[in-house]
């Protein structure tokens, strides 16, 4: 076997919570020798949601020799598999922090200045998220047409519970439950009046998308009416 595609389920407590992310393997006659360094393609749709997944679907990562790195960050022949990158691709890059994966910026960590800068980002990237989810909901890749629909009505109701905490009680972005709920994090921020300027914007469409793929959505279709909330940050 040497095309691979595979999807990852962005992780709660990120701002790729519930997203899916798609992944093709073609694993070169070398392997695993070498990396598939020029074979991987993350499935985009156009968007740039992470400094280390492009839009063209060029992946960037130590592992595929994309980037730099040392030790056990990089290709070993007899250690490194394609399950190592994907939980590389899960754990290092679709993160709770993105910002700090931009070249340079891990050295801003732990800082005022790191942590007033990731906010911003964090909310572009779970807005980018939320317009993946419509792209997957549109175009599912082949043969994961089933694996998106039963997804997204699985989770559509706790996507949407999201939606409400961050655009209606300006929760801190990626600071939620598994199931959507607040946590002690939840409350240390509120989200930027452009943020939910745009949820605003997405919202008319994820809602109904949801819907027609059989997820509970009755609960947030208020969401729809309701106008922009307060918002402290511009």
């Amino acid at each position: 076997m040497d095309l691979i595609r595979a999807v990852i389920v962005g992780a709660y407590g990120t701002p790729y919570q519930d997203g899916l992310f798609f992944f093709d393997f073609h694993l070169p006659s070398e392997y695993p020798q070498v990396p598939p360094v020029t074979s991987v393609y993350y499935r985009s749709g156009g968007l740039r949601l992470n400094p280390n997944l492009y839009m063209d679907g060029k992946v960037c990562l130590s592992l595929l020799n994309t980037w730099t790195g040392k030790g056990s960050e990089v290709w070993d022949p007899s250690l490194s598999s394609v399950l190592q990158v994907l939980v590389s691709l899960q754990g290092l890059v679709l993160n709770d922090k993105p910002y700090f994966n931009e070249a340079g910026y891990e050295k801003h960590i732990g800082t005022v200045e790191g942590e007033k800068n990731a906010s911003p980002y964090n909310e572009n990237a779970y807005l980018t998220n939320l317009k993946s989810m419509l792209y997957l909901l549109r175009r599912p890749p082949m043969h994961f047409e089933d694996f998106v629909k039963d997804h997204f009505r699985g989770r559509g109701h706790y996507i949407l519970k999201a939606c409400e905490a961050y655009y209606m009680r300006g929760c801190l972005i990626g600071s939620l439950t598994k199931d959507g709920c607040l946590t002690e994090e939840s409350r240390e921020n509120s989200c930027s009046v452009g943020f939910n300027l745009t949820l605003a914007k997405i919202l008319p469409h994820l809602i109904p998308a949801l819907n027609d793929v059989g997820a509970d959505c009755h609960q947030f279709e208020y969401l729809l009416t309701s106008g922009m909330p307060n918002s402290p940050r511009s």
